[in-house]
C-alpha cells in the first residue's frame, strides 16, 4: 500500500497529535464511517458520503464497464472524447496522463473549455467518424458540456449522418437528470448512472472516473481492489495515528489554523497531473465561510529560503518514475525546517488510493475547520452572474480604466481608485498592474486567471510569468486557465480567505464559434463567465484587475511579461 510519513515544525506537530487523539478519543472514524453530520456543521452533510462505499459497489459492477470497453473497441472507435468541467473532468484527465492508453485501446482526449480555440484544436486533432463523445455532468444542466455536446452532436451529424449520430454519445449522469433525457430522446449508445449522493469532486472512484478508466484499458480489477486496500485502512477503528487519511487531514486542517494556508503540490513525473485534480478537491471543499487551504499545483520549487511560514508540501513520489531534482529540493525544505508530507506509491494503480486518501483527508481537514467540505455555495454565484450577463444576447458595453495599442485595463470602481492612488499621475498600463500586484503582502497569494486556450504555448509564457512573480514577490502564485478553474479554486478564490490578488487575463478571438441552437458564440460564452467571475471577485471585496490582449494572444503575454520584468 502507498506510505506516508512527514516532518513538520514542533507547533504543527503538537497539534497534530492534539487533532489525532480528539479524533481518536470521539470515535470519529466511526462516525465518519456512519456518516454522521455533525462531525462537520450538522446540516446535509450525511447526503454526500456515499463515496466512502463505492469501490465495493463498482467492483461488483466491473464486469458491465469491462464489456463495454470491449464493445467499443470492436466497434471501430479509435478515439474518445469527454466532455466536462470540474470533477466530471479533471479526474480523467489524470487517468488518461498517468496510464495512457492500452494497446488496441481508444485514445481519451479531456474538453473543459469554451474557448473556441481550444475546442477547433480538439475538433481538429480528431476523425470524427472513428470518434466517442463522452458528456459527463452529474446535474445534467451543467453549460458547458451541454454547449460542447451542441458543437459536436452537430460536427457528427455533418461527418456520420443524422441516423448514425447518437451511436457516437455515451452520457454519465445522475439519474433523473436532463442529460438523461436528452440521450434517452435522441438515442444515445448508452447511458451510464452516477450517485446523487456523491458530489463531483468526489466521483472519481465513482462511473465519472471508472468508465474513461475502462475504456483507457486500466486493469479495473487491479485498480479497485488496490484502492480497497486503502478504503479499509482509512476506515477501521484502529489508531488514528495509524489512519493515513486522518493523519493527512490532521496535518492539513491544523496546518490552515497556523497561517499554513497555501498546500504546494510536487509530484512525480509520472504522476505529475494529479496536482490539478487535487486543487479542485481542496480548494472547492476547504475554501469557503473565509476559511481556506489554497492548493498551489505545479509550480517550480524554489530555494528552501525563498519560502515564508505560511507553506505546507505534499511530494507524491512514484517509486518508478523519481525526478533527482525533486528529490534533493525535497530534501532541502526539510532540512530547512518546512512541513513536507512524503507520499510514496510503488506504481501507478496505487492512484486510486491516492484518490480514496485525499477524499478522506479533506473531509477530515473540513472537520478541523469547522465548514461543510461538500457544498460550493459561492461557484453558483459566478454562473448567476454569467447568466445574467448573457441575458441580453450580446455583452454589456465596458469602459476600460486604461489602454494602449497592445491591450487594455478593467476593474471595478473600488480597485480602480486605489490603483489611481498608487500609480500615480501619468502611470503607464505597466505601472497600474504594477501597483496592483504590489498590493500583496506577506502571507497573501497571487492568482493569474487566464481566459485563454489551454495549449502548450500559452501555459509556457505563463510558467514564465508566474516565476518571475513568485521569485519578486517571494509568494506562492497560483495559475488557473478559464472557465475550467471555476469549478475548482474559484469557490476558494471567492468564498475563502481574502488574501488573494488576482490578475485576470482575457482576449479576443481571431476566429469565433457559434453554439448550435442558440443565439450565441463559444466566444461570447467565454467572455461572460470572465465577466461574471470578475463581477464576483470584485464584489467580495478582492483585489482583482482584468488584463484584456488583442487576438495575437501569444505575443499580449510576451508584451506583458517583458513590461512588468523590462
Amino acid at each position: 500500500m502507498n506510505t506516508i510519513s512527514y516532518t513538520v515544525p514542533d507547533n504543527l506537530q503538537t497539534a497534530v497529535e492534539k487533532a489525532l487523539a480528539d479524533w481518536q478519543q470521539n470515535n470519529k472514524t466511526e462516525r465518519l464511517r456512519e456518516k454522521d453530520a455533525s462531525l462537520w456543521s450538522n446540516r446535509d452533510e450525511a447526503q454526500w458520503l456515499d463515496w466512502l462505499t463505492v469501490i465495493p459497489v463498482k467492483q461488483e459492477a466491473q464486469d458491465e464497464l469491462l464489456s463495454f470497453a470491449r464493445e467499443i473497441s470492436t466497434a471501430g472507435f479509435r478515439q474518445v472524447v469527454l466532455l466536462g468541467m470540474g470533477g466530471s473532468s479533471m479526474g480523467p484527465e489524470v487517468l488518461r496522463d498517468t496510464f495512457g492508453a492500452a494497446p488496441r485501446c481508444p485514445d481519451l482526449m479531456v474538453l473543459d473549455s469554451t474557448d473556441p480555440d481550444q475546442i477547433r484544436m480538439v475538433d481538429d486533432a480528431v476523425d470524427l467518424a472513428q470518434t466517442l463523445f463522452m458528456v459527463a455532468s452529474k446535474s445534467g444542466s451543467t453549460l458547458e458540456p451541454n454547449i460542447l455536446k451542441a458543437w459536436f452532436f452537430q460536427r457528427v451529424v455533418d461527418a456520420v449522418g443524422a441516423n448514425r449520430a447518437a451511436g457516437h454519445f455515451v452520457a454519465i449522469t445522475d439519474p433523473g437528470s436532463s442529460l438523461e433525457q436528452v440521450a434517452k430522446d435522441e438515442g444515445w449508445r448508452r447511458i451510464f448512472y452516477g450517485n446523487p449522493q456523491i458530489g463531483g469532486r468526489f466521483s472519481v472512484l465513482s462511473n465519472f472516473g471508472l468508465v474513461p478508466a475502462a475504456l483507457l484499458g486500466v486493469d479495473l480489477p487491479r485498480y479497485l481492489e488496490n484502492t480497497l486496500e486503502m478504503v479499509q485502512a482509512c476506515l477501521i477503528n484502529g489508531p488514528a495515528a495509524d489512519n493515513p487519511g486522518v493523519v493527512l487531514g490532521a496535518i492539513l486542517g491544523e496546518a490552515a489554523g497556523l497561517g499554513r494556508d497555501k498546500l504546494m503540490i510536487v509530484a512525480s513525473p509520472g504522476v505529475a497531473s494529479i496536482g490539478a485534480w487535487l486543487e479542485q478537491l481542496v480548494a472547492e471543499s476547504l475554501g469557503k465561510e473565509g476559511k481556506s487551504v489554497i492548493p498551489v499545483d505545479d509550480e517550480t520549487l524554489a530555494a528552501a529560503d525563498e519560502y515564508g511560514n505560511d507553506r505546507v508540501f505534499v511530494y507524491l513520489r512514484l517509486d518508478s518514475d523519481q525526478d533527482a531534482d525533486q528529490e534533493a529540493a525535497i530534501g532541502q525544505l526539510e532540512s530547512a525546517g518546512h512541513p513536507v508530507v512524503r507520499i510514496t506509491m510503488q506504481d501507478a494503480y496505487g492512484l486510486g488510493q491516492e484518490f480514496f486518501r485525499w477524499e478522506i483527508a479533506t473531509a477530515v481537514a473540513g472537520a478541523i475547520m469547522q465548514i461543510n467540505p461538500f457544498d460550493q455555495p459561492d461557484v453558483e454565484a459566478s454562473k448567476a452572474e454569467t447568466r445574467k450577463l448573457m441575458s441580453g444576447g450580446q455583452l454589456p458595453a465596458e469602459t476600460p480604466l486604461l489602454e494602449d495599442e497592445h491591450c487594455s485595463l478593467f476593474t471595478d470602481a473600488g480597485n480602480a481608485a486605489a490603483l489611481r492612488e498608487a500609480a500615480g499621475e501619468g502611470a503607464t498600463l505597466a505601472d497600474y498592474v504594477q501597483a496592483h500586484l504590489d498590493r500583496a503582502e506577506a502571507g497573501d497569494y497571487l492568482a493569474l486567471l487566464a481566459y485563454i486556450a489551454r495549449n502548450d504555448a500559452h501555459s509556457a509564457l505563463l510558467q514564465r510569468l508566474r516565476q518571475r512573480l513568485r521569485d519578486r514577490y517571494k509568494l506562492a502564485v497560483c495559475l488557473g486557465f478559464g472557465p475550467r478553474f471555476l469549478h475548482s479554486t474559484g469557490q476558494a478564490y471567492k468564498g475563502g480567505a481574502n488574501n488573494g490578488v488576482f490578475l485576470q487575463i482575457t482576449c479576443d478571438h481571431a476566429v469565433d464559434l457559434p453554439v448550435p441552437g442558440h443565439d450565441y458564440s463559444f466566444g461570447m460564452v467565454e467572455a461572460a463567465q470572465a465577466r461574471g467571475d470578475f463581477e464576483v471577485l470584485a464584489e467580495r471585496g478582492r483585489r482583482v484587475l482584468r488584463v484584456h490582449l488583442g487576438p495575437d494572444i501569444e505575443a499580449g503575454l510576451e508584451q506583458l511579461c517583458d513590461r512588468l520584468f523590462p
